[in-house]
């Protein structure tokens, strides 16, 4: 739906009467097209972006304590140096596979010339003849421009929210242990709960600021112009941004805000709970490792 609603040349109301519209001629597969291509990017893509982040984040954290950094803020600048390596790598997959899955998921909106594709190969096989390998990174600079602060506002985000919900939390536990002076500490479901909601926090945070970026991205990824040579080809940054001013104001770079928001926020919450867990999974099996040893 975000991307749908990010290309079309005019405004198609609320998103979710065109999601009614695209499962009534379409039905449900509609809106699950280009849903192979992210599937096989994620595992090769995720791999570049946790070892990444994790590489980044201690040497960064380490690093800014030793400045004299307090541990909130070391905690917020290496999320943030963290979050702008790893998704700087991880562009390397989610380039190629942006470019293939979006332009499966455009086929058949009304107005937009594109090319007919059959599944994921067929759309790589055809754009890799129609414009090379460089086809396939069209747009890689921008998408470097979009996700490298997104990434670095969710990180940093997500680290602050943490600690306000933490906060909140805290203050509701002292009050009901308070008369038994006990100490406080949470249990794996609350643990589990603040993160996800801290992920959800940063994950609209990250897809307001960064809006703008993402839908010039998109055009450049999906929607074929020509040079002054009247050659096809990917349409430039200015040039996007010209039409899209033309076609709705500055307003229209924020066209499927609402579903980016939900995407990045279930995404998020289900990424850092499921990456929270298995670090502590980890960390208990290696200590009863080294315990037994």
């Amino acid at each position: 739906m975000k991307t749908r609603q990010q290309v079309c040349h005019h405004s198609q109301g609320s998103c979710i009467r065109g999601a009614f519209t695209l499962v009534r001629h379409e039905g449900l597969r509609g809106l699950y097209r280009g849903f192979g291509t992210s599937l096989m990017g994620t595992i090769p893509a995720r791999a570049l972006y946790m070892t990444a982040l994790e590489v980044t984040k201690s040497s960064v954290g380490s690093a800014a304590v030793g400045l004299g950094f307090t541990e909130g803020k070391a905690s917020a600048a290496a999320n943030a140096v963290g979050g702008l390596t790893a998704a700087m790598a991880a562009q390397l997959v989610w380039t190629p596979v942006d470019v293939v899955s979006q332009r499966l998921m455009v086929q058949g909106s009304s107005g937009l010339r594109c090319c007919n594709y059959v599944n994921g190969f067929d759309a790589f096989k055809k754009i890799v003849r129609a414009d090379g390998v460089k086809g396939l990174y069209r747009g890689f600079g921008i998408s470097i421009l979009t996700y490298a602060p997104s990434n670095a506002v969710w990180w940093a985000s997500y680290s602050v929210a943490q600690r306000m919900v933490w906060g909140g939390v805290g203050c509701y536990v002292c009050k009901k242990d308070g008369e038994n002076g006990n100490a406080i500490k949470p249990d794996s479901k609350t643990v589990m709960a603040v993160q996800g909601v801290s992920a959800a926090i940063a994950g609209s945070v990250s897809a307001l600021i960064t809006m703008p970026l993402d839908t010039i991205k998109t055009r450049l990824q999906v929607l074929d112009g020509e040079d002054s040579n009247g050659k096809r080809g990917g349409p430039s940054i200015g040039q996007t941004v010209r039409n899209l001013v033309r076609e709705g104001g500055w307003t229209a770079c924020y066209r499927g805000l609402g579903p980016r928001c939900a995407s990045m926020s279930m995404s998020a919450t289900t990424m850092i709970t499921t990456y929270e867990f298995l670090k502590r999974l980890s960390a208990k099996n290696h200590d009863g490792f080294y315990s037994k040893s």
